[in-house]
């Protein structure tokens, strides 16, 4: 076999305990024989990590979060850039994005692509972006002073909260484009007429990490006030996730019905939440845990009788794609209540192996929980055909062999 291209990957942040389906994803692709060399625009800011960052063995390197904090660097970079063949190039694209897109956040992403592209690290061969927003930003502009091509990952806030012209411009800038859901790959390729060069891969779970879950569940109905009915859900307390209406449908809950719910991540609104929580009585009944590590959710999972998650599309366009809470709970037959919000449907269908409702709708929400606590029979049903489906089409490796041959295929254009 070949050897295979040195990749550079630029991350918003790394490691974030909220995105271990990048993490997987980099240790697959370092299992496929790929050397990798992570590349950070922010330092960490959460306390724990997940056990699949300590198995990643990619050096990582922590561009300037703010142009100001390392004034040497970003010097060194910019006069080092008038020396490249890509320099014009940068610069009158730079200038075509500016008028667009007036901010500070802009000069700082080409401050952050000059510094990258004069420190060069590990001599990297090939540039991928996690994100089509601010990485591929700065994956972008590294590309056009240095003439390594790129790549890009797309998700889900960064293709819905994106200008159509920037994702035009990248799309046609990229030498190709992945996304992990069916209705953000619809999206994007109506943007590009390289239609080809946008390709849908669900992100997956590994499956080995996240193996079957033989145990019993609770089998309660939450008719028994001493034995309430466990209720979980995991996901940061941001808007998009649907809280307050996952909030309001539980105050919605017949008083005869005994239930009690844990939430697990962080988030700015985790005061809102909770000053909601006290408003609609629900105080008592709920226990908010924070962030956890993956072990610790995966526990939780094992434990609970339903997992809920309300997501919707927030006001400025953000939205989810496949939250991969959903297929981790789904892997370990915990049945899900969820909203038929952007890649949702893909994996849970109504009734089958999951419950959907409309977001933004606590009645329906309310009356869809009510429908499972009551029932433990259907929480088995929908929780051992959430797993089939995990199983038979969301197994990670099927990504990372699919990620492989894109760019094996750029090394055999090269050679």
């Amino acid at each position: 076999m070949p050897p295979r291209r040195k990749l550079l990957v630029v991350l918003k942040g790394y490691p974030r305990l909220s995105e271990t389906f990048i993490a997987q994803e980099l240790l697959g692709l370092e299992k496929a024989g790929f050397d990798l060399t992570l590349i950070s625009m922010r330092r960490p800011t959460d306390k724990k990590r997940h056990p699949v960052h300590d198995e990643i063995k990619a050096r990582v390197v922590y561009l300037p979060e703010y142009l100001h904090e390392e004034p040497l660097r970003v010097l060194k970079g910019l006069f080092a850039s008038f020396r490249k063949p890509g320099f014009g190039a940068l610069m009158k694209r730079f200038f075509k994005d500016l008028p667009r897109d007036i901010s500070r956040n802009r000069f700082r992403r080409l401050g952050q692509a000059m510094v990258l592209a004069r420190e060069w690290p590990d001599g990297g061969e090939w540039l991928h972006a996690h994100f089509i927003h601010t990485p591929a930003s700065v994956t972008e502009y590294a590309s056009l002073l240095t003439g390594v091509p790129w790549t890009c990952s797309a998700h889900a806030k960064d293709i819905w909260t994106s200008p159509d012209w920037e994702l035009t411009e990248k799309l046609s800038s990229a030498r190709w484009a992945v996304t992990c859901t069916r209705n953000g790959y619809q999206h994007m390729r109506t943007l590009t007429s390289r239609k080809d060069a946008v390709h849908l891969s669900y992100h997956g779970l590994d499956l080995a990490r996240f193996g079957h879950f033989p145990g019993e569940r609770s089998g309660q109905d939450g008719s028994d006030p001493t034995k309430p009915v466990f209720l979980l859900s995991v996901g940061r307390a941001v808007e998009k996730k649907g809280y307050d209406t996952l909030l309001r449908a539980l105050a919605l809950l017949p008083s005869d019905l005994n239930w009690r719910f844990e939430h697990i991540g962080g988030g700015d609104e985790l005061a809102k939440l909770k000053a909601l929580a006290s408003e609609l009585k629900l105080s008592e009944r709920i226990t908010w845990k924070g962030a956890l590590a993956q072990e610790d959710v995966l526990d939780h999972y094992r434990r609970a009788d339903l997992f809920a998650l309300a997501c919707r599309i927030a006001a400025n366009g953000d939205r989810d794609g496949l939250p991969n809470v959903l297929v981790e709970a789904s892997s370990q037959r915990l049945p899900c209540i969820s909203t038929s919000v952007s890649g949702v449907p893909e994996l849970l269908v109504d009734g089958e192996n999951g419950l959907l409702v409309e977001p933004d709708d606590p009645k329906a929400l309310a009356k869809a929980l009510e429908t499972a606590i009551r029932d433990p029979g259907l929480r088995q049903r929908l929780g051992d055909a959430a797993e089939m489906r995990v199983r038979s089409h969301f197994d990670y490796n099927a990504s990372i062999d699919q990620l492989s041959q894109l760019f094996q295929q750029e090394w055999q254009k090269a050679s």
